[in-house]
């Protein structure tokens, strides 16, 4: 009941933001090219709503391969490094100079490396080195996260480097890595929109293509349609993950 109502209130707000833009838009004669009312980007959604849905699978697809990529990838290395702190300590400011790095800044760089005829190698690569830091460092904290009173108890069984990973380590890693799947899935969205923005050519066709084409022709209904195609497709992501943490947790706990 109180889901209901939470999402009832958002609901709510969202409805009374849109109204208070659609009267502020009317009252004041702004112009359509610098902001457009709602109605009219609900129109140009309506009227482009097949090639927005095929712009969004594209800028999604190339986000959930990265994020498959990451996650092998930074879960990976999680397992090699964490059984040695001295791995840990040498591999954890690389990860952590991966994340400070401003994407936009090599975006050039790996769309050059990669061939401006394969933009779409570019932007997995470069949205699977956004979403690489969560993923590796929830896998990280849960690996070293085990129950100390756990570990004494596996001392004392004479339980093997394997088994102590498997039947301890990984099972108490499950909530963390399922939480940087959670952020990471987001960061992977926005190194794909950063990258096909980089790109800037008709080839990557994805929603930043989108946005890119119509700020030029000054379309702003269809640029604020494709943004907002944008945040929705961000926003089901969200919520299918966290339907799957839900269920997965629940398993978990009962087992």
């Amino acid at each position: 009941m109180k889901h209901l109502s939470g999402i009832a209130a958002s609901g709510g707000l969202i409805l009374l933001l849109f109204l208070a833009w659609e009267i502020a838009c009317r009252a004041l004669a702004v112009p359509v090219y610098i902001l457009p009312p709602p109605s009219a980007v609900a129109a140009a959604a309506v009227s482009d709503l097949p090639s927005l849905l095929a712009a969004a699978w594209i800028t999604l697809s190339r986000a959930l391969i990265a994020l498959a990529f990451c996650s092998v990838a930074a879960t990976g290395l999680a397992l090699l490094v964490s059984p040695s702190p001295l791995l840990e300590r040498a591999t954890k400011p690389l990860a952590v100079t991966i994340q400070v790095t401003p994407i936009i800044a090599i975006a050039p760089l790996v769309v050059i490396w990669t061939g401006l005829e394969h933009t779409e190698r570019a932007i997995v690569i470069l949205a699977a080195i956004v979403a690489f830091f969560p993923v590796f460092s929830g896998a990280l904290t849960g690996l070293k996260s085990a129950d100390p009173d756990l570990e004494r108890l596996f001392d004392l069984y004479g339980a093997g480097p394997w088994q102590r990973l498997f039947r301890l380590r990984l099972p108490a890693a499950v909530p963390f890595m399922l939480e940087g799947h959670k952020v990471a899935a987001g960061q992977a969205v926005i190194g794909a929109v950063v990258a096909e923005f980089v790109a800037r050519t008709g080839s990557s066709q994805g929603l930043a293509w989108r946005i890119l084409l119509a700020g030029n022709n000054l379309q702003m209904p269809r640029m604020f349609a494709a943004l907002f195609a944008l945040i929705v497709m961000g926003a089901v992501l969200y919520a299918a993950l966290q339907l799957i943490e839900r269920f997965v947790l629940a398993w978990w706990r009962g087992r």
